[in-house]
């Protein structure tokens, strides 16, 4: 079965989010125990961008849920906030990881989330990127509308002077 780039996108965008969830739920659940109830100084300052990046996912799967394309300029905005979350708990988490025990197969799920949504945030903000210009383009009369070049049906197609 062959996908389409925006098809492909979408998949590799509910991906992220999954797992990105799963993540933050794992460490959560991880966070929660009797390990970090013993160092509770600090260990509970996870939770909060926990929350905010299964808040940002949540989101994410509600835009892509029953539509064909995804608007380019939420999804890059979207996957901004949760790229920018991400450094906080990859920082956080790597700064902490002795204090609150937290394990490495966590922090290294968390790397693989992070590196995904860059990834895509990189692509949806290039395509709006893309969308912005062309709509520019649009507004000002140019971009060669037509098929041939020309300027389509609202433009007018010179036909070639000279003998025929």
């Amino acid at each position: 079965m062959m996908l389409s780039q925006a098809a492909r996108s979408r998949r590799a965008a509910r991906n992220a989010v999954k797992a990105a969830l799963f993540t933050a739920t794992l460490l959560s659940v991880s966070l929660g125990g009797e390990a970090a109830y013993a160092q509770a100084s600090g260990c509970g300052d996870i939770q909060p961008m926990l929350l905010q990046r299964k808040s940002i996912g949540e989101r994410i799967t509600a835009a892509t849920r029953g539509k064909k394309q995804i608007d380019a300029k939420r999804a890059c905005s979207d996957f901004g906030s949760l790229v920018a979350n991400g450094d906080k708990v990859l920082k956080w988490a790597e700064a902490n990881k002795e204090w609150c025990q937290i394990p490495d197969n966590f922090i290294q799920s968390i790397k693989e989330d992070h590196g995904r949504a860059v990834k895509i945030r990189g692509q949806a903000c290039g395509a709006a990127a893309k969308q912005a210009q062309m709509e520019k383009q649009a507004r000002e009369g140019g971009g060669g509308g037509g098929l041939l070049g020309g300027g389509g049906l609202s433009g007018v197609t010179r036909l070639p002077q000279g003998a025929l």
